[in-house]
């Protein structure tokens, strides 16, 4: 089951709730009672190898020289 981050606006305190995608937006209140709370933005990483895994995920190929990063990694010049 999805877990969300909420913060509340009156204290502050940040906490998780686990429901189904079909309630992801509907409001939370803090473990302190209040109902002024925010949905965050939560990110995911997903790093190294898992157990049975053969061979894992492709490298990333490197960097073209003088590039920078930006949107496309470089290719639109911002």
């Amino acid at each position: 089951m999805p877990r969300y981050e909420f913060r509340c606006r009156a204290c502050g305190d940040t906490f998780e709730v686990n429901r189904p995608m079909t309630q992801a937006g509907d409001p939370a209140a803090c473990p302190q009672g209040h109902s002024d709370t925010v949905k965050l933005l939560s990110t995911v990483a997903i790093t190294g190898r898992g157990a049975g895994a053969s061979g894992g995920l492709p490298a990333m190929p490197p960097a073209p020289a003088g590039g920078g990063g930006g949107c496309c990694g470089g290719g639109c010049g911002c």
